[in-house]
């Protein structure tokens, strides 16, 4: 896919960089809200969604989001497809202000950082283990 960041033109190039705010990566939550400026019916969650409607959200939009920790990746269609918003610690109160044109949001992920995925895996998890051994 390409990268285009919240400009309105595709582009195969990335046109800017910066580091996300994680502050904690093992405690992150976000609370959905059903209408703007935290009103209605909301949700607070602490893992990966592919599909908000399958958790029981009822609609495909989310105009109102408090990020309490962590950062997020928004999706606009469930299975991680389709426009991307990223969320950081914060309150967006209208979905304009996390960069989206429409309120339309249906799965949602955690950011987590290369250090936790890195020890998650299996090869990695020997190797580890290996050079915490006491040499012969």
């Amino acid at each position: 896919e390409a990268w285009s960041g919240n400009s309105s033109y595709r582009t195969e190039h990335m046109l800017s960089f910066r580091p996300i705010k994680c502050a904690n990566h093992s405690d992150s939550k976000v609370t959905l809200y059903e209408c703007e400026d935290f009103q209605g019916r909301k949700f607070e969650m602490c893992d990966d969604y592919p599909s908000l409607q399958a958790m029981g959200w009822c609609s495909k939009e989310v105009p109102s989001i408090k990020v309490n920790s962590g950062a997020w990746v928004a999706y606009q269609f469930p299975g991680y497809r389709g426009s991307q918003y990223l969320l950081e610690k914060g309150d967006f109160r209208h979905f304009n202000e996390y960069g989206a044109r429409h309120p339309q949001f249906q799965s949602v992920r955690r950011i987590r950082d290369m250090q936790w995925h890195a020890s998650t895996l299996p090869d990695n998890k020997q190797r580890k283990r290996k050079s915490n051994a006491s040499p012969p």
